[in-house]
């Protein structure tokens, strides 16, 4: 995902002089064509976080496009106060993209998860939160953050994901696209989790349970009239995500169902628990820890279909 941001945001500094490309102190080489073509456009802010932030506001005040660029606690915790007040009180266009989010780096321990960033985000006014499945959703949702303006939070696996769309989709923020049909239930994921969903759905197919997929690569805003279309067609309606339970997607759907008279489907929820990962392994080892890999999900749909 990080090298086709790279790409992406290189091709749009050519079409657009108002772009401009702040970094954390990260990706210097994985920017080398982007300092070739805008060597004036490029800033390494260092381990300056939050500064980084306060200079995108001021520059998208000017009127240009600033795209921070960082490891995303780093990009997002650490910067919250410049986010809330610089970029958003304000309304700018900046967007804030964060590398290696949810367990990418499990390895590297729990200053470098961010299982809580969408729940921080997601309650302040004005912005927009991103977090595309693949490497073609990155650069549809890039794109569509610049074009819309104003803030924005772009959340990006590592690198390595698989391609999940073989074409490219109609991307549109706040509408959700549908990666596979299916009649029994649903599945809504975000981010770079997508894989274990169609794992999931494979294995459920293998039992005679139709499944459907959908990416919310949108969570904020939600697509609302595909939660009101899905919870009205499908008796069981799963989240998943790489973010904990508190604050996240499924948080937000859960919300929705509030607000609602009357909803047919049961929701049922996956992510990572309220605690902090007490051991250091791989993302599929955090996964599986947190029961985020595809044969613990799949056991808890079938009880929970067994049930309905």
């Amino acid at each position: 995902m990080r090298n086709t941001f790279a790409n992406e945001v290189t091709a749009l500094a050519r079409e657009d002089p108002r772009i401009i490309l702040l970094s954390g102190d990260i990706g210097n080489k994985l920017f080398d064509d982007f300092k070739e073509i805008a060597p004036d456009r490029f800033y390494n802010c260092g381990v300056a976080e939050a500064n980084m932030t306060g200079v995108a506001a001021g520059l998208a005040m000017m009127g240009f496009r600033s795209i921070t660029y960082t490891i995303t606690p780093f990009a997002t915790v650490r910067c919250l106060e410049q986010i809330r007040v610089d970029v958003c009180y304000h309304n700018v266009s900046v967007i804030i993209v964060g590398t290696g989010a949810g367990l990418s780096y499990a390895s590297l321990g729990p200053t470098h998860h961010s299982c809580d960033d969408i729940g921080f985000l997601r309650t302040i006014p004005n912005l927009t939160i991103l977090c595309p499945c693949d490497t073609i959703e990155v650069r549809a949702a890039l794109r569509a953050a610049v074009n819309r303006g104003g803030p924005t939070y772009l959340r990006l696996g590592k690198k390595g994901e698989p391609t999940i769309h073989l074409k490219n989709p109609d991307f549109q923020i706040g509408k959700a696209i549908t990666v596979k049909y299916g009649t029994d239930c649903c599945i809504l994921s975000t981010g770079n989790i997508m894989p274990v969903a169609l794992t999931v759905a494979k294995i459920l197919e293998e039992k005679n349970i139709s499944t459907r997929i959908e990416s919310f690569h949108t969570v904020k805003p939600l697509d609302l009239l595909k939660l009101t279309e899905l919870f009205d067609q499908y008796s069981l309606i799963v989240t998943l995500e790489e973010h904990n339970l508190i604050g996240g997607l499924g948080s937000a759907v859960a919300e929705w169902i509030t607000s609602q008279e009357k909803v047919m489907g049961k929701l049922l929820r996956f992510g990572t628990r309220d605690e902090f990962l007490p051991f250091v392994g791989e993302q599929e080892y955090a996964r599986h820890y947190y029961g985020l890999d595809s044969q613990a999900i799949t056991v808890e749909i079938l009880k929970r279909l067994t049930r309905t």
